[in-house]
């Protein structure tokens, strides 16, 4: 049993957190106007784990069939067989419930919501069967992160951790329609849709530059619409560089270097966009 909670943990990633925990802290230091309790620090830490692992061992068990076919997945835990699907199902279960627990122990809004914010991260999953869009579905999982922050902070959903959400949902949606060029043809093969799958490789990446286009102007956006300063569009001017760096990376004759693009830059934008909105709110 121990074997198989160990290669779940690994085949979900949980150290790629690092993509939507920075939002989260960020949202939280601008709800409470300075440093949050580190008490509710943790809350809001343990309530992403929980919801993320929940979600990605989902992901996982639901796309099974197609992780055994695809070689890039292959050596995931269930194709591989390190780990069974009731083995999934448990930690499902526990992460699930444990995510409820959590938002309990924060506020009684973040209670209320729970439930639907799992459903989110849950239906994600069926989403490339339905839609070439899939991308912002998973946008809209992630956007969560921050949203939730600030109902945990002052128990209240309002313009700026909106911004925020619709920031996270459109970074990636551009980052995921990268990643996924790696699965275009298989995707093809399968009847799965994907915005490469569509439209080929030149026009998604396109696409693609232009939702983090969007995702700069709305954290522009939200510098206007809250007391952000300089320090935070500093912030944002390096977020948009890092972007365009990104970008550079990736070309229609050349995609070798997308999991550079897809985890290495994306998590500096992550910590760094971050650490210059902390800095702006105890400025």
């Amino acid at each position: 049993m121990l074997k198989s909670l160990l290669a779940i943990i690994d085949d979900i990633k949980v150290a790629h957190t690092i993509f939507a925990m920075p939002f989260a802290v960020m949202s939280a230091f601008m709800a409470a106007g300075g440093f949050p309790s580190w008490a509710l620090l943790g809350w809001i830490g343990l309530a992403m784990v929980f919801a993320r692992s929940a979600a990605m061992a989902f992901n996982r068990l639901v796309d099974e069939p197609f992780d055994r076919e695809n070689p890039r997945t292959q050596n995931r835990a269930l194709p591989a067989g390190k780990a069974d699907k009731l083995h999934y199902v448990a930690f499902i279960l526990v992460s699930g419930m444990a995510f409820i627990m959590v938002c309990g122990e924060i506020n009684m809004l973040a209670l209320k919501l729970s439930p639907a914010a799992l459903f989110i991260v849950f239906f994600y999953s069926y989403t490339k069967r339905l839609t070439a869009y899939s991308h912002f579905f998973l946008g809209a999982a992630l956007s969560l992160a921050p949203i939730g922050a600030w109902v945990a902070v002052r128990e209240e959903i309002v313009t700026p951790p909106i911004l925020l959400g619709l920031a996270v949902i459109f970074w990636l949606a551009g980052l995921d329609t990268i990643y996924s060029l790696q699965d275009m043809e298989f995707d093809k093969g399968r009847g799965l849709k994907s915005i490469p799958q569509r439209f080929g490789v030149g026009r998604a990446l396109s696409m693609a530059a232009v939702f983090h286009g969007i995702m700069v102007a709305l954290l522009l956006t939200l510098a206007a619409v809250t007391d952000l300063s300089w320090i935070y569009v500093t912030g944002v001017a390096l977020t948009a560089g890092l972007l365009m760096y990104e970008h550079s990376l990736v070309k229609p004759e050349d995609l070798t270097k997308v999991n550079v693009a897809f985890f290495n830059v994306n998590g500096i934008i992550s910590v760094g966009l971050m650490i210059f909105t902390i800095a702006d709110v105890l400025a």
